[in-house]
């Protein structure tokens, strides 16, 4: 899409403004765009996991749309960096990575980035090439411009000083490295997410310090997960995995509050600003029909990292599942000798859930069970009923946990 870089101004800015938190400042960036050269937008990325999920996308859309408009995206990858850890946003001090983990994350990391942003159209470089061999007086140089009194009034650093918790001295200097990899690549832009705003403005200042035009922070908001509240978390088990199967992808989008519908699309979605903006007046008048544009959001993002076809092929194994009660064919499967009796002479269905991994621990089988979600062949087992007869099962006998966890005994 080169014709985007003729676009005006005030039409980039619509498409570069939507959905972001802040943009320090937005005169200084329509004085960037005026000149009609396209700008380097930066973004770095310390790959401290190998598998990122789509609150870590929503930063690489908004890169994927700088490159439609026509301009320079550079995606940092922090293997220098990575090595300290970002403290953005901790309570306490990252465990390090050893070169090996940061090496072998990155690979991972930039195979699943490259679904959204354009190969051909983005520069990845590695800040370990130049901060690895940095001399210490250059260290001491870089070290200098800033004010530890500075750093101590960002949130994160003057809650963990004030609540007496610890703050090693190697986290100070995060923030100056960062700010140094906008120097060496001489950003104009510096994406990152809204706990990141330090080290962003902290990147306009060593520019400004070295004589050089700085770079204008832009940041993006968290994104909500799927229990509605929290951000987007592994640890909080609320995630779309960017690897995970286009299935479990579909699903897990159609579990979403409606409220949320908006948001996805215009941080999660390839729809252009013009098509999220008509969604958002759908729900302000009342007339969004939020089961069509969930399913509309599942088959779009599914194609993004899937291909094109997988979320109408999706949605296919969605409605034979849960809208017409078929069972899916590619379900797991287990040996008929998993089932096992007590000394009653009962199977202890919460085991026997563990067992088929349809169920993490016995306490979540049997509020699974209790909430009538659990059902041997279709049939719903009835609420209490921890103890079943061993003729229950036999070969071919499907054991279903929920809307999305099958397991198949053979």
């Amino acid at each position: 899409m080169e014709g985007r870089a003729l676009l005006s101004v005030d039409e980039q800015l619509k498409v570069i403004t939507s959905g972001t938190m802040q943009i320090v400042p937005l005169d200084e960036l329509k004085k960037k765009l005026e000149k009609g050269t396209p700008l380097n937008i930066k973004l770095g990325v310390d790959p401290t996991s190998p598998d990122l999920h789509l609150g870590h996308a929503v930063p690489l859309r908004k890169m994927r749309q700088f490159q439609d408009l026509g301009h320079k995206v550079t995606l940092i990858i922090g293997n220098g960096t990575a090595l300290i850890g970002d403290p953005s946003g901790r309570d306490s001090t990252r465990p390090p990575l050893t070169e090996e983990q940061v090496e072998e994350n990155a690979k991972t990391y930039v195979a699943q980035a490259m679904k959204v942003l354009d190969p051909n159209k983005t520069t990845i470089v590695h800040n370990g090439e130049w901060l690895k061999p940095m001399q210490l007086s250059d260290m001491l140089g870089l070290m200098s411009k800033f004010n530890v009194a500075r750093i101590l009034e960002r949130e994160d650093f003057h809650n963990r000083y004030t609540n007496g918790m610890s703050i090693s001295l190697h986290e100070f200097i995060y923030p100056v490295l960062q700010a140094y990899d906008s120097v060496v690549i001489n950003a104009d832009v510096e994406m990152g997410g809204n706990d990141q705003i330090f080290n962003l403005l902290a990147g306009r200042d060593l520019m400004r310090a070295q004589g050089m035009e700085p770079q204008v922070a832009l940041t993006m908001p968290l994104l909500v997960g799927l229990d509605g509240t929290k951000k987007m978390s592994k640890s909080y088990k609320n995630y779309v995995g960017l690897t995970d199967p286009a299935d479990d992808m579909y699903g897990k989008l159609m579990s979403i509050a409606d409220e949320l519908i908006p948001m996805y699309f215009r941080l999660c979605s390839t729809l252009h600003v013009d098509e999220v903006e008509k969604i958002d007046a759908q729900f302000a008048d009342g007339t969004a029909n939020p089961y069509v544009l969930k399913r509309m959001l599942a088959r779009n993002i599914c194609d993004l990292y899937h291909g094109e076809g997988a979320g109408q092929a999706a949605e296919d194994t969605f409605d034979a599942t849960f809208k017409r009660n078929e069972v899916p064919q590619d379900i797991a499967e287990f040996a008929l000798s998993v089932v096992e009796t007590n000394d009653e002479g009962m199977v202890y269905l919460a085991k026997l859930m563990m067992d088929v991994q349809i169920a993490t621990s016995a306490g979540e089988a049997r509020r699974l069970i209790d909430g009538g979600s659990v059902k041997i062949n279709g049939e719903a087992v009835a609420p209490k009923c921890y103890n079943v007869v061993p003729e229950l099962f036999s070969e071919g006998t499907t054991i279903q946990s929920g809307k999305r966890r099958w397991a198949r005994l053979v």
